[in-house]
């Protein structure tokens, strides 16, 4: 009889010792992933921030594992997206694995609230929130280029001004950041004047530019101010024509985005608004056959 009373207390004492041992391993785990000094380095997406923690850790483990090409590929998507100095490439796969936990957590969270079978939901909310960043990465990339494509124009007009007032390159460009309009275009051209500042040559550092923008109006405008500076020639009449070039391609996109509508309209036409306008007109017209033949 007194055997059997000692099996509970055997049973709890494993329980205890397992849950010290996991809670060591665990501790022991996040002690390894040194401090990251981000004192040069930008704030991540609010998203990002709320788990910042459980992504640190699990990218410390994750950067022995990522292939290199991956994150080369990432770390150029991020950089497209002005997020270089917010994110590292294990961060985001990191990030990208710790939301999908956390949806598939909250989805059986939401399902056994309501007394539901968990079936699939959980697996879908784990892919959801395992490919939800991608698309908003892509999302950025796009917001990125088209804002840029819209500001240049005005960009360059004011570093046009400034030239022919005598300003050399680096104080039109220091100008334009000044009193050009906040968005994507302002902050990578403080970004080249501060790494100019740094110490950096200007030739490299609009290289620079045009390779984290990989947009061919940027790669293009880089081209002909390194050639102008190296040339010495003056850059008042080629900004001035980079600027009308760039605004007539503005008016030709939104030309062809006008022309467009038409066909992308045609499709709701036919699926949604058609089909509705023929039961408002053809509802009367039955009911008068019906009482007809009533």
């Amino acid at each position: 009889m007194n055997h059997w009373h000692w099996i509970p207390l055997a049973a709890a004492v494993g329980i205890g010792l397992s849950v010290a041992g996991v809670s060591y391993w665990l501790v022991s785990v996040i002690d390894a992933v040194p401090p990251e000094d981000r004192s040069f380095r930008d704030k991540p997406p609010a998203a990002f921030r709320l788990l910042w923690w459980p992504i640190q850790w699990t990218a410390h483990y994750l950067g022995r594992v990522l292939p290199m090409g991956y994150r080369q590929r990432t770390l150029s998507k991020l950089r497209g997206a002005g997020l270089d100095y917010a994110l590292s490439s294990e961060q985001f796969f990191a990030g990208r694995l710790i939301f999908g936990a956390a949806s598939a957590a909250l989805a059986a969270w939401i399902l056994g609230s309501f007394g539901r079978a968990l079936q699939w939901w959980p697996l879908l909310g784990a892919l959801g929130g395992f490919v939800f960043p991608l698309i908003w990465l892509s999302d950025q990339i796009k917001f990125r280029r088209h804002d840029t494509l819209k500001t240049l124009p005005f960009f360059l007009d004011i570093m046009t001004l400034c030239v022919e007032a005598g300003l050399n390159l680096g104080g039109a460009m220091a100008q334009a950041v000044d009193k050009g309009p906040p968005g994507t275009l302002r902050d990578e051209v403080s970004r080249v004047l501060r790494d100019v500042r740094a110490g950096k040559p200007r030739a490299d550092a609009l290289r620079n530019l045009a390779d984290r923008m990989n947009e061919s109006s940027i790669v293009n405008l880089v081209s002909v101010l390194i050639q102008a500076e190296a040339t010495g020639m003056n850059l008042g009449p080629i900004l001035r024509a980079q600027a009308e070039q760039r605004r007539s391609e503005r008016f030709a996109r939104a030309e062809k985005l006008a022309m467009e509508a038409p066909v992308k309209l045609l499709f709701p036409l036919i699926a949604f608004i058609f089909p509705c306008t023929f039961v408002v007109l053809g509802f009367p017209i039955a009911m008068k056959f019906l009482h007809m033949g009533l």
